[in-house]
């Protein structure tokens, strides 16, 4: 049909512009704004979490150069010989998956695809299983094969990756896949998650990984086993998990301008490296947007009436406060964003301003200041 052929040589476009770009990526964002199909986006994809489930090296454990493109991503291989892919490295999943040749979607066309064919390693389980995520949902086959995180990382690590048919959602992303960092607790029984591969197989010095997310188009790391103290400075702020799935921890009020305005009595929340914005229940979020003075406008964003507002809302947890200052950005949009869920989630926004430290061998995370 017409309708389908404008959509695929409006998809070609966006794959080619992003091929050919020397200067910069150009963020999901910012493509969608610029074609007219962001307000439909953020329309049809609100977040909702589901109840469903150069390399370099530290002092301590191997870090993973990411690149920063509305979404923060880095590279892996799958297979013998292995097969590179860009992927999210999800605090908010389990899942490990990338798109398979079978694949035939649009959304798959214009990304890399694993070829089971040509890997002496794979396994096919043949259990079909569907994933939902905040913008998005994938629906596949389990199988298993070699996952290769950093040049000299994992090269036993065989943990059993997911290739799915992504959703629509998926056309404009710049990455392929998705390698999920949450606990065991959000996959089926049968799969063990990438990390707790690497710490099953000895593969890092300490039961931990850290991020620390830059603003720039580069500079942001992931590091497995250990951290980078040349990326914070101050202390480390430790507060315990609450519940072992997400990597979920106890928030006990959020601030602005030295009055409680949200999070009253104590609530959860998440630290996400794979959601971009602070998302929280929709009383909670209308009370930020009125104090930063936020409108809805037509294009489908909520942006401050003002050209800056400085908020400061706070973390609180384990005894320890934890001020957090968030920018709003360049195009003055508000960072906030509803859920229908009575959980918070502390997407990149807030990661941006602390390094931050997730602890499988203790069940906290660590928080310090970015710098």
């Amino acid at each position: 049909s017409l309708g389908f052929l404008a959509v695929f040589i409006f998809v070609l476009f966006c794959f080619l512009y992003a091929r050919i770009s020397l200067k910069r990526l150009k963020t999901l964002r910012e493509v969608l704004r610029e074609k007219g199909l962001l307000k439909d986006v953020l329309k049809h994809h609100s977040y909702d979490i589901s109840t469903k489930y150069t390399h370099s090296f530290t002092s301590q454990g191997f870090s993973e150069p990411l690149t920063n493109s509305f979404d923060y991503f880095g590279t892996i291989s799958i297979g013998t010989p292995p097969q590179e892919f860009t992927v999210v490295f999800d605090t908010g999943s389990s899942y490990l998956w990338v798109p398979s040749v079978t694949c035939q979607s649009l959304a798959c066309q214009f990304h890399r695809r694993f070829d089971p064919s040509k890997s002496s390693t794979y396994h096919c389980t043949g259990n079909r299983i569907s994933i939902q995520y905040g913008t998005g949902s994938m629906t596949g086959v389990e199988g298993s094969d070699t996952v290769l995180v950093s040049t000299n990382a994992a090269e036993r690590l065989q943990p059993s990756p997911l290739f799915h048919e992504p959703g629509i959602f998926f056309i404009f992303c710049n990455f392929d896949g998705i390698l999920g960092l949450a606990y065991p607790n959000l996959a089926t029984d049968r799969f063990i998650p990438v990390f707790d591969n690497m710490m099953n197989q000895n593969l890092v010095q300490q039961h931990l990984f850290s991020v620390y997310l830059s603003r720039d188009q580069n500079g942001s790391s992931i590091t497995f086993g250990g951290t980078d103290e040349s990326y914070f400075t101050g202390p480390i702020h430790w507060i315990p998990v609450s519940y072992q799935g997400y990597w979920q921890i106890s928030m006990d009020s959020i601030i602005v301008n030295g009055k409680v305005i949200a999070c009253k009595s104590g609530c959860q929340a998440i630290v996400d490296t794979g959601t971009s914005l602070m998302v929280g229940p929709s009383p909670d979020i209308c009370k930020v947007q009125k104090v930063i003075g936020a409108t809805l406008e037509q294009d489908g964003e909520v942006r401050p009436t003002l050209s800056r507002y400085d908020m400061e809302p706070f973390f609180m947890g384990d005894n320890s406060t934890v001020g957090c200052p968030l920018p709003l950005h360049s195009f003055c949009t508000s960072n906030f964003q509803t859920t229908n869920m009575n959980l918070w989630v502390l997407g990149d926004v807030f990661i941006r301003e602390y390094y931050s430290i997730f602890d499988r061998e203790n069940n906290r995370v660590g928080l310090a200041k970015s710098v």
